[in-house]
Order: structure tokens, then C-alpha cells, then sequence
């Protein structure tokens, strides 16, 4: 209960900093945001776009770790919590490409340019959504349990390519991209003045405790229906 009402209180404050306070020119109080040339009030997106981004790469390396679990102890809540993780990964992967749309669409002109982040992000849906499609075809519970999980530590392994190293080292629009004017972006290279710092890292640490308040959730749910389908 105590973490519930914390993180509430987390989000909403992150909320109505990230969203409410001003973003001007030439910032002359505590509660302005400078404005950052090229990004002006789309800024704003950094406080959402990329903890979404982040959770999908904790979430996905959370997934890798419970399936080497399973696969040195056979404990079937190891394969559970993995799966259950790297559904939350998806989600939020999802999460990161359509706010990552919604900033294409006002700063590039179209939700979607096939810029090497927005590639990226695509060919990682298409790996998680092929892990939940290999879940669905195996019946056999061992089986799939190992098989999910070795698949679950290849696709991890890719994760910090098409995250981290792929969008950086070819040419493209996003910020960070090869041959990006700012370098690394105002974000990678925190250029963000204290009270976006603030803010924003406020944000990773809601977000984060979210992923870990629906993970919870949802490996309770998990066990629940795990031992109350019928066996034999």
C-alpha cells in the first residue's frame, strides 16, 4: 500500500512538473524550463519517450535473467516471471514507439520515417512478438519453458544493439543519430538545465518503480493461474 500511494504521488508530481511548468527563452525563476533549441516545447516528450524506452530494456534484460534462472533450476515461477516481464517489455516498447510517433509527427513532419532508432525499435517488436508467438505454439509446459527461455537470452543480447548502438552509429533524424550536429543529443550528454534533471530523472525512478509494481502484479496473477489450471 505504502509503495502504491508513493508512486502515485511520484506520478503525479513527475505529471504535472513534466507537462505544467513553463518552458521559456531566457528562464528567470526555479520553476522554468530553458528551451532547447530545435526541440522548443516537444522537450516535453523526453520525460515520457524515453523512461518507456528504458523500462523495455530493463524489462527485457529482467526476462533474460529469470529464463537463465529457469533453465539452471527448472523452477516453472522462473518461466513465469520471465514471460511476465518480457510482456511488460513489450508493452512498453510499444509505449516508446508511438510517443516517439507522436514527437516524429510534430518535429519530422510523419509519424514514421523509417529513421535506424524508429527501425530499431520495429525490429524489436517483431523479436518479442515472435518470443510470445513461440509461447503460444509449444503446449507442452516444459518444453516451451525452456525454449522460451533460451529464446528469451538470444533476443536479449540484441537488445543493447538495436537500443544503444545501431541508431548511433548510422545516419538518421533522431537525436543522437551519426553525424547529429548536438553530438549525443541534450539527454545523452545531460545539456538539460538542473530542474529538467530533476524532473526527469524523478521520472526514471517513477517508471521504474511502476515496472516493478506491475511486474509484481502481474507474476502474482501468474501463479494464481498456474496452480489453479487443471493438471494431467
Amino acid at each position: 500500500m505504502t509503495l502504491r500511494i508513493l508512486l502515485g504521488v511520484l506520478l503525479t508530481l513527475v505529471i504535472v512538473a513534466a507537462l505544467g511548468l513553463p518552458m521559456v527563452q531566457h528562464p528567470q525563476h526555479w520553476y522554468e524550463f530553458p528551451s532547447i533549441p530545435g526541440l522548443e516545447e516537444k522537450a516535453r516528450i523526453i520525460f515520457f519517450h524515453v523512461p518507456t524506452a528504458w523500462l523495455s530494456v530493463m524489462a527485457f534484460i529482467t526476462s533474460m535473467i529469470y529464463g537463465i534462472r529457469y533453465l539452471r533450476r527448472k523452477d516453472p515461477m522462473d518461466d513465469l516471471t520471465s514471460a511476465s516481464a518480457a510482456g511488460l517489455g513489450l508493452l512498453f516498447c510499444v509505449l516508446a514507439t508511438v510517443t516517439g510517433a507522436i514527437w516524429a509527427k510534430f518535429n519530422w513532419g510523419s509519424y514514421w520515417n523509417w529513421d535506424p532508432r524508429e527501425t530499431s525499435i520495429f525490429v524489436l517488436l517483431l523479436i518479442y512478438g515472435a518470443y510470445f508467438s513461440l509461447r503460444a505454439a509449444v503446449e507442452v509446459e516444459e518444453k516451451r519453458a525452456t525454449l522460451s527461455s533460451v529464446y528469451s537470452i538470444i533476443a536479449a543480447v540484441t537488445v543493447p544493439f538495436f537500443v544503444f548502438i545501431m541508431p548511433r552509429i548510422m545516419t538518421g533524424l533522431h537525436p543522437g543519430a551519426k553525424g547529429d550536429p548536438d553530438g549525443a543529443g541534450p539527454v545523452i550528454e545531460f545539456k538539460m538545465s538542473l530542474n529538467m534533471r530533476v524532473v526527469f530523472f524523478s521520472s526514471l525512478i517513477a517508471f521504474t518503480l511502476l515496472f516493478l509494481w506491475m511486474l509484481s502484479l502481474r507474476v502474482r496473477t501468474a501463479r494464481l493461474e498456474y496452480h489453479h489450471q487443471p493438471k494431467g
